[in-house]
């Protein structure tokens, strides 16, 4: 019974394996994958980013078990990824002991923050938005590791035997933490956060700010006190993917904007410093002294060079671009 259960397991993934090989060859999707395949052996990279809605398209069912249940999911999938791309580069196949893939797309009531995130999750390939709180040091993880349980000096003939050193293999492994966004957050209440562990080429794709997606899955760990285990749990989230949400923009400043202020410049009826701070933030009433001191702090000032010969810097932090704002009138700290 035992067996032949095994074999009904064992023929279930293979024809897993061929549906999601199937679609990393499709190409009636004008071989999307195919290139991207291309780029990552070309780049020399070891992670595959897979849009969930385009295998939504090829195959439904793949997405639901992906979604459900994702460790049955997965290593047929990573099965199938390593042998798609050996039959692109046989050689970089080889040379990369382990292939790995990530996720983006849609994920419907995947889609959660860490206050939403709970045990029905568990299991489940999960898209967590947040913000990073906490970031661990970058730390080597053991992947394999090699003992010696009784240490030879000699083999059997009673030649000197030469110890190998280095047969243990890691990887970079880092600890995050995320927290729901303070928007998102109901009043009054304390904000949720999450545990995300990030291995290999993840590792240092955020820092504490970042508005942060990352999809992964939700798994959970006993609590061990002592040499008994509680009944409770804490949970992590296994990443696959970070997006980051809050990418820079670089300014565009337009002729105009540029004419707008010169014009602003040289209005003589107009005291620049007063309207700049009634500027800042008119949703808040009052507070003229607060905002003024908050747009001494953006905005800086002019350095000074006293009698004496004592030089006042002009910007509030010694790591702050060049001043800009030398021509505002009134603006310093001094």
């Amino acid at each position: 019974m035992g067996a032949t259960t095994d074999v009904v397991i064992d023929q279930r993934i293979r024809d897993i394996q061929r549906e999601y090989l199937e679609f990393l060859e499709d190409d009636e999707d004008t071989g999307i994958y195919t290139q991207l395949v291309r780029d990552m052996v070309a780049n020399g990279e070891c992670r595959l980013n897979v849009n969930i809605n385009d295998l939504r398209k090829k195959s439904p069912q793949c997405v639901t078990g992906l979604l459900n249940a994702a460790h049955e999911e997965l290593p047929a999938f990573h099965r199938a990824l390593k042998e798609y791309v050996s039959s692109v580069d046989t050689n970089y196949a080889k040379t990369q002991e382990e292939l790995f893939l990530g996720f983006e797309g849609s994920f419907g009531s995947k889609h959660v923050s860490p206050r939403t995130l709970n045990a029905r999750h568990l299991g489940n390939l999960v898209c967590v938005e947040g913000i990073v709180t906490k970031c661990s040091l970058v730390r080597p993880k053991v992947v394999r590791s090699v003992h010696y349980s009784i240490y030879p000096t000699k083999d059997d003939d009673g030649n000197l035997l030469e110890t190998e050193y280095g047969l243990c293999s890691y990887k970079d492994h880092q600890t995050v933490s995320i927290q729901e966004m303070p928007e998102k957050s109901p009043a009054g209440q304390l904000p949720h956060s999450v545990d995300i562990v990030l291995d290999n080429d993840l590792v240092d794709k955020c820092k504490p700010g970042d508005r942060v997606q990352v999809v992964g899955i939700y798994r959970c760990l006993p609590n061990k006190q002592g040499a008994f285990t509680s009944g409770t749990f804490r949970t992590i989230l296994l990443a696959n993917n970070v997006i980051l949400m809050n990418k820079e923009v670089s300014q565009q400043i337009s002729t105009d904007d540029v004419h707008k202020c010169k014009k602003f410049s040289k209005q003589k009826n107009v005291d620049v410093f007063e309207m700049l701070a009634k500027s800042l933030a008119p949703s808040i009433h009052g507070h003229e002294y607060i905002k003024k001191a908050l747009l001494c702090m953006l905005l800086s000032g002019v350095e000074k060079v006293l009698p004496n010969g004592t030089r006042l810097r002009g910007l509030t932090h010694s790591h702050t671009h060049q001043n800009h704002s030398a021509t505002l009138h009134k603006i310093g700290v001094w």
